[in-house]
């Protein structure tokens, strides 16, 4: 895959010594696609937020001409349907920090980390981590290190969200369609009806969240809702691999626009 300009997509797991020398010669800029293995209903993948990350991190690398790191594929889910494995997200955020460190090692001074996974704790805890590495380690007032989520650069996108198009559903389906059909199954299922409607409500309402004393300094105790079967956060249907390269190619083009103002330092 090559633009008419020539530019390659660079992804580290396809080079060797040589090859990282010549690109850190040509770029700073490196993108850590960050995904989970998680429920995705009975039509979508395990693999899908790893997908997300990594094809929108490649298509940018191919504008662009920044290095892409082999995707992190674990993280903090929350749900614990068979197939979802989850890294708890303090465990994960130091993981990252440590493959951040090791590319500023390497000579790379701009740093983006695609989420195709949020969720809030995983959100949180790399805000939180992130912030610390760089107050913890004045020596890198010269990087710049980001974090976005594959949906942040999409308009279309991000407007499913505020229609409560969340995990699973019409966005994340179409997209699939687009760059992974062969992993999209047919049969579209969602949870009984009036867990289906609490889902398309708040991403979170998911869990079950109970306290032994019903008071504000007790700390809840929290777990996936025993009636979830399914883990589908909004509704599929109408999904389509049109739709799915709408999405991509707004991001793509979002993320590009934001990694050349890093390189210019244009803000």
């Amino acid at each position: 895959m090559a633009e008419p300009n020539g530019t390659k997509m660079r992804l580290m797991e396809n080079m060797n010594v040589k090859d990282m020398r010549e690109a850190l010669k040509k770029t700073r800029t490196v993108l850590v696609p960050l995904g989970v293995v998680e429920q995705h209903g009975y039509h979508l993948p395990l693999s899908t937020d790893i997908h997300n990350a990594y094809e929108i991190s490649k298509r940018v690398s191919e504008k662009t001409g920044a290095v892409v790191a082999p995707p992190m594929s674990y993280s903090f889910s929350g749900g614990t349907l068979p197939g979802t494995i989850n890294i708890t997200p303090q465990v994960m955020a130091l993981v990252v920090m440590d493959i951040c460190r090791s590319l500023i090692q390497q000579g790379f001074k701009n740093i983006v980390l695609v989420l195709g996974h949020g969720g809030t704790e995983n959100l949180n805890a790399l805000k939180d981590c992130t912030v610390l590495f760089l107050r913890q380690n004045p020596q890198y007032s010269d990087v710049v290190l980001a974090l976005t989520g594959v949906a942040d650069f999409s308009k279309t996108w991000m407007d499913a969200f505020k229609g409560h198009d969340f995990h699973a559903a019409l966005i994340e389906t179409s997209v699939m369609m687009y760059w992974k059909p062969e992993l999209v199954r047919k049969e579209m299922v969602t949870d009984e009806p009036k867990l289906a409607k609490a889902l398309r409500v708040h991403q979170d309402n998911y869990m079950e969240i109970k306290k032994p004393i019903d008071s504000p300094f007790v700390i809840p105790f929290v777990k996936q809702k025993p009636e979830m079967k399914v883990g589908v956060m909004g509704d599929p249907e109408g999904a389509s691999a049109k739709l799915g390269k709408k999405v991509c190619d707004e991001s793509v083009a979002g993320l590009t626009r934001f990694i050349k103002k890093v390189e210019a330092r244009s803000f």
